[in-house]
Parts: structure tokens; C-alpha cells; sequence
């Protein structure tokens, strides 16, 4: 499952606490005064900044794609061998919250924040998270040699400076801490053929990335991660990469329920995913990306194609003091 290189069975059978003066704006601050457009909303801090929605809609989205991936991880909410008693630990671009929360609720002894540009996140929450707001694709204002545990997911498409975002990262995470980042790629792939070069998932994967490219943030972290935190020098970097069918098309039963979850993930998120890029960036009207998205549609709900997307996650270690002398 967590080789990239191993095609996955199909199934024949089937049908169809700390202060911190910085720009940090508290969620009680006015920051809800969202941008609506195309029957969507967007975020007030730092509009324009992020393409995707932060709507009921997203957040069902976000909140599917959390239950999607840690069934992929076997239930856990990390691969990185933190220890037992992470003292602080940072959320970035924590959308909902939910995975923070959950941390909180199995590390009762650590400090959790999350942060995001959107105030979505539920206020009754367990007493060791709190939510902020900030644009983390900026300077970092936390205090260095801070936190036990850094954790991203899903921020492809979000930095235009990837290295001076984990130079912020690195800085922040106390000698010997962990940094761990999890993403998926956009484009479908098969194995069998069955996306073919005219496939609506490879226009997909083909406009997608070009979206990111001209909007200056690219969506391909999900493979450029590993080397990045190397470069920014992290140690001990792994990755581990798995690929996710896009359907219930697999007759791996482990393999047939994540499909299943991922297709409602990839149903419930490719407007979200696409309506402000093709349309702010791309130039497309409202009416073309809805014909569009028809098309990705039915293509979601095709039983022969056997289309899947990676899923790398990527954690590293900040060297100790000795290690640094």
C-alpha cells in the first residue's frame, strides 16, 4: 500500500499558550467579512491569497478528507515517531480544526494551535487547542527552538516559497522536533490504460497543475517535499507514498474502501478545487467550469476507469543540539 511502484488489484466484479505580537489576528476579530463569488465564499484575511473556499460545503470537504486519510494511515494521525509527550505542537493550515482536535484529545498533556487564514474552526473544543489566524506563507513570528511538532497536510497550491517556508519551520521546532508533511497529487493516473491521453482526468491533472503554475504556487509539493526539507536541513527525512484509487474499483477490500471514501472526497471537492483558479486565473466563465466539472463528474462515477493519485507523506527531524555543534 505505501509503494508507490505496486499496481492495486481491480476488481473485475464490480458496478457501476503563549502571547505573540505578530500579525496574528484572534478568531474573535472581524475577519468574516468573506468574499462571495460564484455561489461560493472565500476568506476576508489575506483575500485572494488562497483559491479554495472555506464554506459549509468546504468544510464538509475538509472534514471527509480527514476520516479519508487516516483510514489511509491505518487510523493514526501521523507517521512521525514523535514520542508520547510532544510538549507544543502547531497545526498549519488546519482548516476545520479537526485534526488538531483529535491530537488534542489522544496528547491531553500537549499544547496544540492551529492555524489558518479562516475562522471555521468549533469553538467547544478540548481545553489544550486553540485556533488562531495568520498567513503562514509569511514571515513566521512564532518563538524559535519552540515547538516538539510541526504538521501540515493538504497546503499544495498555498506557498509561493516553499523554501523559505520550511526555513520558518525549521527555525520554530526545538532541537530534535519533528516536521511532517502529507499531500496528495492532482492529476490521475491507471495502470491499465483506462486514462488515456484524452481522458477527462487527464485535461484535469493537465489544467490543474497549469492553474497552479500561472497563479505562481504550484501543486506538485506532494513530490518535491522530500528534497525540499533536506535541503532546509532536516535529518532522518522519510517518505512514504501511497496510492489512492479514485473508486471502489479495487478487489482489495482495504483498497475498495478507501476508493469509496476517495471518490466522495474528490465529488464533494472539485469545485472547490477549481472554480476560483479556472476562473481568476485561466480566465474561464462560471457556466464553462460548470460544464466542466459535469464532465469530471461522470468520469468519477465511470466503473472502467481505474484511475488512483498519490498520497506522500513526508516527516523529518530538526537535529538535536549535539548533532548542531
Amino acid at each position: 500500500m505505501a509503494s508507490g511502484s505496486v499496481d492495486i488489484p481491480i476488481d473485475s466484479e464490480r458496478g457501476s499558550e503563549f502571547d505573540r505580537q505578530s500579525s496574528t489576528i484572534s478568531i474573535r476579530s472581524s475577519v468574516t467579512n468573506y468574499r462571495h463569488e460564484n455561489g461560493r465564499r472565500y476568506h476576508a484575511y489575506q483575500e485572494g491569497e488562497y483559491w479554495g473556499p472555506n464554506d459549509e460545503g468546504a468544510s464538509d470537504h475538509l472534514n471527509i478528507g480527514h476520516h479519508l486519510y487516516t483510514l489511509v494511515l491505518n487510523g493514526d494521525l501521523f507517521l512521525a515517531p514523535i514520542g508520547p509527550t510532544p510538549k507544543r505542537v502547531l497545526d498549519v493550515g488546519t482548516g476545520t480544526g479537526i485534526w488538531a482536535i483529535d491530537f488534542a484529545d489522544q496528547f491531553e498533556d500537549s499544547e496544540v494551535i492551529g492555524v489558518d487564514l479562516s475562522p471555521i474552526q468549533p469553538t467547544n473544543v478540548p481545553f489544550n487547542v486553540r485556533f488562531e489566524i495568520d498567513d503562514m506563507a509569511q514571515t513566521w513570528t512564532y518563538p524559535k527552538n519552540h515547538f516538539s511538532f510541526v504538521h501540515i497536510r493538504g497546503l499544495y497550491g498555498s506557498i509561493r516559497d516553499w523554501p523559505a517556508f520550511y526555513k520558518d519551520a525549521y527555525d520554530v521546532l526545538e532541537p530534535g522536533g519533528w516536521i511532517e508533511q502529507a499531500e496528495i497529487s492532482v492529476a490521475p493516473l491507471s495502470d491499465d490504460g483506462s486514462v488515456t491521453e484524452d481522458h477527462i482526468f487527464a485535461r484535469w491533472g493537465n489544467l490543474s497543475l497549469e492553474a497552479g503554475e500561472r497563479f505562481g504556487k504550484s501543486l506538485t509539493i506532494h513530490k518535491d517535499a522530500k528534497g525540499l526539507l533536506r535541503n532546509a536541513g532536516f535529518e532522518e527525512v522519510t517518505e512514504k507514498v501511497y496510492k489512492l484509487p479514485i473508486g471502489g474499483w479495487s478487489n482489495d477490500p482495504r483498497l475498495k474502501e478507501i476508493g469509496k471514501w476517495n471518490q466522495l472526497y474528490w465529488e464533494y471537492g472539485i469545485e472547490a478545487w477549481s472554480l476560483a483558479l479556472m476562473t481568476r486565473v485561466l480566465g474561464w466563465s462560471y457556466n464553462e467550469v460548470q460544464v466542466y466539472l459535469a464532465q469530471m463528474r461522470k468520469g468519477l462515477k465511470d466503473c472502467d476507469t481505474h484511475a488512483y493519485h498519490f498520497f506522500n507523506v513526508v516527516y523529518a527531524r530538526k537535529p538535536n543540539l549535539a548533532s548542531q555543534a
